[in-house]
């Protein structure tokens, strides 16, 4: 025969005096680091795809873009182009290919690089920036290693 004892579920039961304690639980993060944490989150936005096609549409469809637009394409396309390689080299479960690491090299410097005020130039850096950021859609999306 066992002995018990029945605690009401709201009494707190302390552990027996020669037992070993359990080590005082710290958090992971300092506050200034989990505030870091709550700005990047925040801060956020999930990839859009839809947004990406359209601004390729823009840049490589039949027609060039307007004057006024094409500064503020380009930076878009900039944008696009950074994030899609920071995801291609990113996902472990996923690593890159080596067309999608040629991509990226490819890519890194266009994305620095300085937009000038002739129309024409200007569009056709924003179209060399179109076609690298369609080429890493393509092989990340669209050959259906990640679902959009």
């Amino acid at each position: 025969m066992s002995l018990t004892a029945l605690v009401p579920d709201n009494d707190v039961v302390l552990p027996p005096a020669n037992e070993p304690g359990v080590p005082k639980w710290t958090p992971p993060l300092d506050a200034g680091s989990l505030k870091l944490v709550l700005e990047r989150i925040t801060a956020w936005k999930p990839l859009d795809v839809e947004a990406i096609f359209d601004d390729l549409d823009m840049t490589i469809g039949n027609q060039p873009p307007p004057v006024a637009a094409t500064g503020v394409l380009i930076e878009r396309l900039r944008d696009h182009l950074k994030r899609l390689s920071d995801i291609a080299v990113a996902d472990e479960q996923f690593p890159p290919t080596a067309k999608m690491a040629r991509l990226v090299e490819l890519g890194r410097p266009m994305r620095d690089e300085r937009t000038t005020a002739d129309h024409q130039k200007a569009v056709g850096f924003a179209r060399r920036l179109a076609f690298v950021t369609s080429d890493l859609v393509e092989a990340r999306y669209i050959k259906g290693q990640i679902e959009c």
